[in-house]
């Protein structure tokens, strides 16, 4: 039985995925190495571990490698794209633990389990795409696969643009019962990649995948209220949450509210897109959580110990 306090850490894209990088193969299993190793210093102080991921650049690459082998195989749904984008990071992600603990002579293997998540149909995001995926486009090519591909395009800063697609809010992790299972054997996992393979419930087929990515923070916060974690941990490529960001004003905060957090998600403070869906997935993990003291850690990848312990990072509270 589980009886250490339960993290659930939420890793961004920089933590397979750099910015600067090709993207390969060798280079994500590299970072998942070096992630590793943050990941396990928060279970060698005695916690419990759950990991979930994004899979922004990966899924925008495998689409793309879609579409250049149009007219030579066929191509893949959305959904199962993510499906195969979940199952190869997870694999890297676990392998990389499993063998970092070996280092440290802890024997405990990490499971990644392929994870399916609810959603609702009629959710407004199928109307309004506004997740970002991919690598970031120039305008000439972000126009042609406008036209040529029918993409949803925004353009994220003066001159660079990103794919959008829908990201519909996740409502029911359809696992949950063998994960909890498995958190509370004190196992070690890897679930939700990706924010989980979104489907919807269909009146005629049963469950089915639609055509979308669901935002792995609120997929996260949902996970862990499901399994009464005691923290959410999002880690990302910042030191600390910030308002008035890239203003002279801009201050960085060390502590907040989940009141304080919703007075300035209001305010435009957290923009879509970065640190809005993490803001908002601290909020509606602090509002739902059943724990007497849950508690949000936003704070850099690297220093993952450190922000646990309060020398880094913004920690949020009920």
């Amino acid at each position: 039985m589980l009886e250490k306090p339960l993290i659930i850490v939420a890793l961004g894209g920089n933590a397979i995925s750099k910015e600067n990088q090709e993207g390969s193969v060798d280079q994500q299993f590299e970072n998942s190495r070096a992630t590793a190793v943050s990941l396990a210093n928060l279970i060698e102080l005695g916690f419990g571990l759950v990991v979930t991921h994004g899979n922004g650049p990966q899924i925008g690459n495998f689409l793309l490698r879609n579409e250049a082998a149009a007219g030579a195989i066929y191509p893949l749904p959305m959904e199962v794209a993510v499906a195969h984008v979940q199952g190869g990071m997870g694999y890297m992600i676990a392998q990389a633990l499993t063998n970092e603990l070996s280092r440290r002579d802890i024997d405990k293997a990490v499971t990644a389990i392929v994870t399916t998540v609810r959603v609702d149909a009629d959710d407004p995001s199928f109307l309004k795409p506004t997740k970002p995926i991919g690598r970031v486009l120039g305008k000439a090519d972000a126009e042609k696969y406008e036209r040529g591909e029918g993409w949803s395009i925004k353009e994220i800063s003066p001159g660079k643009y990103r794919r959008v697609v829908a990201s519909p809010m996740p409502k029911y992790i359809m696992e949950i019962k063998t994960i909890r299972r498995a958190v509370q054997a004190g196992d070690l996992l890897v679930v939700c990649g990706g924010g989980g393979i979104p489907v919807i419930q269909s009146p005629r087929e049963g469950l089915c995948g639609v055509k979308a990515v669901i935002d792995k923070d609120l997929a996260s916060s949902l996970l862990a209220v499901d399994l009464d974690a005691s923290y959410l941990m999002i880690l990302t490529a910042v030191d600390y949450v910030s308002i008035d960001f890239g203003k002279p004003t801009e201050r960085q905060i060390k502590s907040m509210s989940a009141d304080e957090a919703t007075g300035w998600l209001a305010e435009g403070q957290f923009p879509p897109g970065s640190m809005g869906p993490k803001v908002q997935a601290a909020i509606q993990y602090l509002r739902s959580s059943r724990v007497p003291n849950p508690q949000v850690i936003i704070g850099p990848l690297e220093g993952a110990s450190d922000a646990l312990a309060g020398r880094i990072g913004t920690r949020i509270t009920r």
